[in-house]
């Protein structure tokens, strides 16, 4: 058993210390130049959520009705900004490296892991002010909270799959910066994150039926059970209580690990071919 660990130290030694570099000079150059430094890190979740509250929760009142929506609103913007500042810093992180990738040789998906790692380290911030907000808000934390950091890794492995399928697209076609602009505003707004799933579900009928489905999407399902691991396992609905089949939450869980090897095996097909395109 020792000699594995030892063998596997080995071969990924020189990849975990390009990785930690990489990984510190990204989050520093990210904000190089700016008043606030890493404070905007927490600030812009911050403004987003102010305004999303205001709009949907104070004059459309779009709310569940509990004391922790607030929170709840926040933890899921803070979440899916993640999820987006990943995925386009990663789409665009092959191309930016072009000129280190044909100097220095080592593996090419190193560049895309440290894009998603960098906003792993906002992501970490800015789940700090959710839980200041939180404690000061009287959340009652439960057991459940151990489940965070599972429900954190497969929303990081979501990021990461799609960081390298489109990384790798890019680097082909510009034109997927744009096109992917555009899906993350239709993905957004499609998913219960400034909305609460229960303002649908508490409709019935068809209404109540369609919303179910949206936790079938493995982004909407991550963040819903990190919303409910993390504050309000009594009002967050989760796939694993709004289906009596117990195979139906394997869906989003099938389809996360479907994603990775799909950008995996993408991503590894075409990297060899990366400095010749570029």
């Amino acid at each position: 058993m020792k000699s594995v660990i030892e063998r596997l130290q080995d071969r990924y030694r020189y990849a975990l210390v390009v990785l930690r570099g990489l990984v510190k000079t990204d989050f520093k150059l990210r904000y190089q130049g700016s008043f606030l430094g890493v404070a905007w890190s927490v600030l812009k979740p911050l403004m987003l959520f102010a305004v999303m509250y205001l709009v949907f929760g104070k004059f459309l009142r779009m709310t569940d009705g509990t004391p922790t929506y607030p929170v709840v609103l926040l933890l899921g913007i803070c979440s899916w900004n993640f999820f987006a500042e990943a995925t386009t810093v990663g789409l665009h992180s092959i191309v930016d490296r072009g000129d280190l990738l044909r100097k220095i040789h080592f593996p090419n998906y190193i560049v895309v892991v440290s894009a998603t790692c960098g906003s792993m380290i906002s992501l970490a911030i800015n789940y700090v002010v959710v839980l200041v907000f939180a404690i000061f808000s009287g959340v009652h934390f439960t057991w459940r909270v151990l489940w965070l950091p599972l429900n954190v890794l497969q929303l990081w492995a979501l990021a990461l799959a799609v960081a390298l399928l489109f990384s790798t697209m890019y680097a082909y076609y510009r034109d997927i910066a744009h096109i992917w602009e555009v899906l993350q505003q239709l993905v957004f707004y499609g998913m219960p994150i400034i909305y609460p799933l229960t303002y649908v579900t508490n409709k019935g009928g068809f209404y109540a039926r369609v919303a179910r489905l949206e936790l079938l999407n493995p982004i909407a399902q991550s963040i819903q059970d990190i919303r409910h691991n993390f504050l309000a396992p009594e009002t967050q609905p989760t796939i694993w209580n709004q289906f009596g089949s117990w195979w139906v939450p394997l869906i989003p869980l099938g389809l996360t690990a479907l994603l990775l090897w799909l950008g995996v095996s993408v991503f590894r097909s075409n990297s060899r071919k990366f400095a010749e395109v570029m």
